[in-house]
């Protein structure tokens, strides 16, 4: 590779780009603290109130000790919990990586869809997820990406199937990991399993 050569003037751009870099962490960090207060007021929601007994939501959903301990025996027994795929969402959008959940539960929405439907969700979805410079561009290999994009273009129901497969394997070994070792799961398991004690 060839060296880099830069005039007075591009250094002030770079001391520029540095300090950028500098408020860009500043803002991860307050990122990271808004996530956290996020995810705190959702939980908060699905967690019983102590006092009342009663859920300050209205899904009337409970979670226990019991089904959040469940979600560390696979990432399908987490993503198969509705509660489990809001927690483990707000986990993934505090890594920047919350499209591949969002890719894998269109992908489950679209196996239901009816067969005239398939192809404005087809088309939806690919340009959301899949194509070269989408919004939500999920990180797939450009084999998978190039043969998905054939399939989307003559939609079926398994049109996501092999693109939604290696999302799922990513989450697996990558991101559910990280997830059943966070402090946010950690401490739900935590204040379940002391809440079941009393």
């Amino acid at each position: 590779m060839p060296g880099l050569f830069f005039s007075h003037n591009n250094m002030t751009e770079l001391n520029e780009k540095d300090n950028c870099k500098l408020a860009e962490g500043k803002i991860h960090k307050k990122q990271q603290k808004a996530f956290g207060a996020d995810l705190k007021n959702y939980l908060k929601c699905m967690v019983p109130h102590l006092e009342s007994g009663i859920k300050p939501n209205s899904r009337n959903v409970r979670l226990t000790a019991e089904e959040v301990m469940q979600w560390s025996q696979s990432l399908e027994k987490l993503l198969a919990s509705q509660s489990g795929q809001g927690i483990f969402r707000e986990f993934l959008k505090s890594e920047f990586s919350e499209e591949n959940i969002e890719f894998w539960l269109a992908c489950e929405d679209y196996k239901k869809t009816k067969s005239d439907r398939l192809y404005s969700k087809a088309e939806r979805i690919y340009e959301e997820f899949v194509q070269a410079d989408a919004i939500k561009q999920i990180n797939i290999d450009y084999h998978t990406r190039e043969a998905t994009a054939k399939r989307a273009q003559d939609p079926t129901h398994t049109s996501f199937d092999e693109a939604q497969k290696t999302v799922y394997i990513l989450m697996e070994r990558d991101s559910y990991p990280r997830f059943l070792k966070s402090k946010a799961y950690l401490n739900l398991l935590n204040q379940l399993q002391t809440n079941s004690s009393k």
